[in-house]
């Protein structure tokens, strides 16, 4: 929804009177979702596309807000002629519940106590978030998607969403994710987590009107970055390039580009995540496992969308091989399933990065299944 050509940001609430239950059998309530939308539904309402976005992401997907320095971050991929063409289809995304972008989590006001959650903000998951989203798309009058989307974290959202609602979607498009969260994913999480919790600042999760655990979201962000690119990427983009100086300081000051990058990736985001949030969320993906002990070709058993799994060569973070697991699962259901890994030197960040192929992709893959509905 826009107005003066700015972006803005809607907001429902639901789970007023009765409490939402979670996977974790915790009750929540009122839940607010902070969403967007891009184009027009149509008369039909059967050309909604629902984005989903990764672990810091928000509901701000495309377009720009009042006074923001830059537009929303799929940006490039959703608008009048793109890949998510909104002259052809309407685009909703909405910030997860437990991020700190306009949803309900720990930064939120308790009703019951009236000052925010901290960690009094229950454990929630990634079937958690799909629900919650239904909650929003159902308030829309969309009874079936056209598509349901998204990379990384938003990939686990998108096929979370095949399983628990298969009538309500046409199509699926997962880019650079996989379908449960492994040892190595975790352990990395994992070490980002602690260094917020022993930031001496974050005095377990109560730190809201004090001063803020910087220093250790700073270094989370900053291992989060590592694993976001590839060692290529970082060759090519720093090398062994000093920063502001013309030979080594043999001393603990900032000497390579890349450590002044990190340092400034990592100082930035403090201004813009809330740390209980970069906690909660990365909890929620080391705990989504498809699985759960199951089978996966079982667990795919009732899916009725058709898919486009798309993944990088060069991303270690969400491998190739666990999308090939996963397209081998949906083929073995007879699901219809597009894969393809484009070459990229940018790591996991090609999915914001690597713009064109994604594009052509997308672009015939959402006509494919606009015709076959026709």
């Amino acid at each position: 929804m826009t107005s003066k050509n700015y972006t803005e940001t809607q907001y429902f609430t639901f789970a007023e009177d009765t409490p939402l239950t979670l996977k974790s059998g915790a009750k929540i309530g009122p839940v607010t979702l902070a969403y967007e939308t891009y184009g027009t539904l149509n008369q039909s309402k059967s050309n909604g596309i629902l984005i989903f976005h990764a672990l810091t992401g928000g509901a701000n997907a495309a377009g720009q807000h009042k006074g923001a320095k830059k537009p929303g971050w799929w940006d490039n991929m959703i608008g009048p002629g793109k890949a998510f063409d909104t002259d052809k289809y309407f685009v909703v995304c909405a910030n997860v519940i437990g991020s700190c972008k306009g949803s309900t989590g720990p930064a939120s006001t308790d009703p019951k106590t009236k000052k925010p959650y901290g960690l009094n903000f229950p454990i929630i998951t990634i079937e958690d978030m799909t629900v919650t989203q239904k909650y929003l798309i159902d308030h829309l009058g969309i009874e079936k998607l056209l598509c349901c989307a998204g990379g990384s974290m938003g990939g686990l959202l998108a096929l979370q969403w095949t399983i628990l609602f298969p009538d309500s979607v046409e199509s699926c498009i997962l880019i650079a994710t996989n379908y449960k969260h492994t040892a190595q994913q975790i352990a990395l999480h994992e070490v980002s987590r602690q260094a917020i919790m022993t930031d001496p600042h974050w005095n377990n999760g109560d730190y809201y009107g004090k001063k803020l655990p910087a220093t250790g979201l700073t270094l989370s962000r900053m291992i989060g970055h590592i694993t976001y690119m590839s060692e290529e990427s970082m060759e090519k983009k720093f090398g062994r390039k000093l920063q502001g100086k013309e030979k080594v300081g043999y001393d603990f000051t900032t000497d390579f580009e890349v450590e002044s990058y990190l340092k400034y990736r990592g100082s930035t985001f403090v201004d813009e995540f809330d740390a209980n949030s970069y906690l909660y969320l990365s909890k929620a993906l080391d705990y989504f496992d498809l699985c759960e002990g199951k089978k996966l070709t079982d667990v795919l058993k009732g899916i009725k969308a058709e898919f486009l799994i798309i993944t990088f060569s060069s991303d270690w973070l969400y491998p190739s091989y666990q999308s090939k697991d996963l397209v081998r699962g949906l083929k073995f259901n007879n699901v219809d399933v597009s894969y393809l890994e484009i070459e990229s030197n940018y790591g996991h960040d090609a999915f914001l990065v690597e713009v064109d192929n994604q594009s052509k992709l997308i672009k015939h893959f959402l006509t494919k299944v606009t015709q076959s509905r026709k």
